[in-house]
This record gives C-alpha cells, sequence and structure tokens, in this order.
C-alpha cells in the first residue's frame, strides 16, 4: 500500500514547503557576514523548476540559501503587499488596485513558460481529442457523461464509458486557473458570461484540490476524472492528456514542440506581461502561458538585493538548460534580454 501512494505523497509534501539551502558554507563554517537567506511564496506551477534552480544555485553558492513556498499565485501576490516575502511569484497579472498597494514598487520578471492540459484518468482509454466544444461543455457542467455525443464523435472507434465525468478544478486563488479561464472566455461567450475570468472562479462542477500538486493526485487516484494541470506535473505523475484542438481547427497534443510554437507569435512588451489566450498557429497548443517573479523596485539591505539579481541572472541565462527536460520552456533569447535590462530597476532605498 505504501509503495503504491508512496509517488503522491511526495506530490503533497512538496506542496507544503520547498526548501533549499543550508547556513554554513563547504567547510562546515557559518558566515555570518555573507550568508543570506531569501524568502519567496506563490505559484505552484513553476515550484518543480524553482526547487532545481534554488537547490543548484546554492551548491555552487552555499552562502546563499533561498526557501520557496508553493502557496499559489494569489497566495503570492498577496505576500508582496503584506511585505512577509522577498519575492513572488505569479502565473496571473496583479490589478491596479494591488500594484497601488505596494509602495516600494514591483517589477514583474518572466522566469518560464508551459502549457495547461487536461489531464484524464479513465479505464481503457489511453488516447482522448476533445474539440472546443467538448471541453467547454465539461467545464460548464453541460457535458456530464463520457459516451456524450459531443466527446464521442470526435473519438471514434474509442470505447468511452458511459459513466460520469468527474472533473477536477482548484480550491484556491491560483494563476493557473486565471490563465485556464481566460483561455476558455476567449473562445465561449457563455464560459465568459459565467463564471468568467477568475483566479477562484465559481465553478458549476467539480471536486476542489488545492495546487497543481492537489489535482494532479486527485486526478490519479479517481477513476474517470479529468481536471486542468500544468504540463509538468501531469508528466511527472504519467497522467494521459487529451489533445485539444486550436485555434485553427486542428487536434494538438501538449508538447514542448507545440507550446513553443504557440508562444513563437506572442510580442513581450515593455511591462514583461505577455498573453497568449488562443493563440495561432496550426502547430500551436491552445493553452499557454509565462510565469513571472514579483520582486519589488526597491530594497533597504543591500546584501539580500544583490543576491536576489545574481539568483535571477542565474535562472534566465544557464538555468534554463534546465526547463525543457523537466517540462518547460526555455526563455526566447529576447525575453532574456529583457529581463536582464530589467533587473536595473530593481535598486537600494536611498539613505540606507
Amino acid at each position: 500500500m505504501f509503495r503504491r501512494h508512496f509517488p503522491i505523497t511526495l506530490l503533497y509534501v512538496f506542496s507544503i514547503l520547498v526548501t533549499i539551502g543550508c547556513d554554513t558554507d563547504t567547510t562546515g563554517f557559518k558566515s555570518d557576514s555573507e550568508f543570506v537567506k531569501l524568502q519567496g511564496a506563490g505559484a505552484s506551477f513553476p515550484a518543480p523548476l524553482y526547487l532545481k534552480w534554488f537547490k543548484d544555485y546554492n551548491k555552487s553558492h552555499p552562502n546563499i540559501q533561498v526557501d520557496y513556498q508553493s502557496v499559489g499565485s494569489g497566495t503570492g501576490v498577496k505576500s508582496v503587499i503584506d511585505g512577509t516575502v522577498d519575492f513572488g511569484a505569479t502565473d496571473a497579472p496583479m490589478s491596479e488596485d494591488e500594484f497601488a498597494k505596494v509602495d516600494r514598487g514591483v517589477q514583474f520578471l518572466p522566469i518560464t513558460a508551459g502549457s495547461i492540459v487536461l489531464a484524464f484518468n479513465l479505464e481503457g482509454v489511453d488516447e482522448l481529442r476533445l474539440t472546443r466544444e467538448g471541453y467547454i461543455g465539461i467545464f460548464l457542467g453541460e457535458i456530464t457523461k463520457w459516451n456524450d455525443p459531443k466527446i464521442a464523435d470526435s473519438n471514434r472507434g474509442v470505447d468511452l464509458p458511459d459513466s460520469n465525468i468527474n472533473v477536477v478544478v482548484r480550491s484556491d486563488s491560483s494563476g493557473t486557473t486565471y490563465v485556464f479561464t481566460k483561455h476558455l472566455s476567449t473562445i465561449s461567450p457563455e464560459f465568459a458570461k459565467s463564471p468568467g475570468i477568475e483566479k477562484m472562479p465559481n465553478w458549476a462542477v467539480g471536486t476542489k484540490s488545492k495546487g497543481n500538486e492537489g489535482v494532479t493526485a486527485s486526478i490519479k487516484t479517481t477513476p474517470g476524472s479529468i481536471g486542468y494541470v500544468e504540463y509538468a506535473f501531469a508528466k511527472g505523475a504519467k497522467l494521459k492528456m487529451a489533445s485539444l484542438e486550436n485555434s485553427s481547427g486542428v487536434q494538438v497534443m501538449p508538447s514542448i514542440k507545440s507550446t513553443q510554437a504557440a508562444l513563437a507569435a506572442a510580442e513581450v512588451p515593455e511591462n514583461l506581461i505577455a498573453w497568449l489566450p488562443d493563440p495561432a498557429g496550426k502547430d500551436s497548443y491552445p493553452i499557454v502561458m509565462y510565469t513571472w517573479l514579483i520582486c519589488y523596485k526597491q530594497y533597504s539591505d543591500e546584501k539580500k538585493m544583490n543576491a536576489l539579481k545574481e539568483v535571477v541572472k542565474y535562472v534566465i541565462t544557464d538555468g534554463q538548460s534546465n526547463s525543457e527536460r523537466l517540462g518547460y520552456i526555455p526563455l526566447p533569447a529576447s525575453v532574456v534580454e529583457k529581463c536582464m535590462a530589467a533587473l536595473d530597476n530593481i535598486k537600494l532605498v536611498k539613505g540606507t
């Protein structure tokens, strides 16, 4: 029994706290004058990649420790506003009201990109094709059976059961949910009306789970289920993923290649916040996203500010080599260049 649930247990443990680093150098001697601890919190979507980055960086810089809590984008933004972290992380934008609450100012930095997939657990079905009408209907609660004609018609030859669809959605304030509902609202006027674009919508249907970790675990253990989750989590848990109809009417499987095709059309503006609610191109996967670190524009602790900048430089350059292996998309060179320039906006508070 333990072996059967061990991977899921690890996902839950990881969702509570990602803590990397130590307070000693390679000789085991603590250096109070040089040791810097950075605290971050936010999006669960990039958390596995952050784990890798911060662990690797600490190996070569043992005097810098980065603790990251995978608590969801909404909590990450709140933590930035409350000033309880050194940086936040989000897959969704901050509102004008939220920006106004941060006297120190904020700098968004795109760190990596990925896709949101519809992962499913359906015995005897290894491949599932969903039209736009099909997956919109599922999340509106209008399609409730797996053998509904709006699913069966695009899966001829597949023995779909006459059983209920168990929909899994996020319970927390989530950037992943924001991106997913933004896509659904873009392609469906009915969905745009209700529940609309939200980090924490009032879903018409669904069992709620916290974080990408929780949704992944729920799908894996619930027969007949389907839910939205970030590609890297689905890939890591070896969940089956549906192909989705894109804006060109083509069925596309989620992959590194199809996500890169979608991102190729995106122009990243000066504020570094780019959205692709329904990317063009026959090879493009339809639900893709950037994710951002939220840094302050002003820091009173020079050591923390310098350490944070160096960590960011690492993750947007050398650290990008880890992205694809873990299911994420390396940043385009043009985006890396803009991020490096934006680091100049992060400054020490005058008079400190």
